[in-house]
């Protein structure tokens, strides 16, 4: 991949961004978002070459639903058999789309999604509470 723009910005930019539409989010037969990929191709300040992928609705931003489902999944938390979706042994939707509306539907369910996160997150991206050094008298 070429970067337009000449040299200057290869070298003198801090964080550079690839961003892509890997697909459209659908209500019915309306697009209503796009599902992005972000690479990271260059970064001074943090890892560079990490990846994303997320929903972008149109008028409403990123789509916390749709991360939540896709992060249980990931952890194992929403079981996905086919297209099936199923959260504490039960069928909860068939379909990315049907499952993201079934959540939003159910906020106490959502809710549990987010505590069962946050407890299986890995160490390093927990926050943690700052250790008080014992003044020495």
């Amino acid at each position: 991949e070429t970067t337009t723009g000449g040299n200057a910005l290869k070298f003198y930019s801090s964080v550079r961004l690839d961003v892509r539409r890997i697909g459209h989010v659908k209500s019915g037969d309306t697009v209503v978002g796009s599902r992005m990929r972000v690479k990271v191709v260059k970064n001074k300040v943090a890892p560079p070459f990490r990846e994303a992928e997320f929903e972008v609705l149109f008028g409403g931003g990123i789509a916390r639903v749709g991360e939540l489902l896709d992060l249980a999944c990931e952890r194992g938390i929403v079981e996905k058999n086919g297209s099936w979706f199923s959260f504490n042994g039960e069928r909860i939707a068939q379909g990315r789309e049907k499952a993201s509306d079934w959540l939003r539907e159910h906020p106490q369910a959502m809710e549990e999604l987010v505590v069962r996160l946050g407890s299986s997150a890995p160490v390093h991206a927990r926050s943690e509470e700052p250790t008080q050094d014992k003044a020495v008298a």
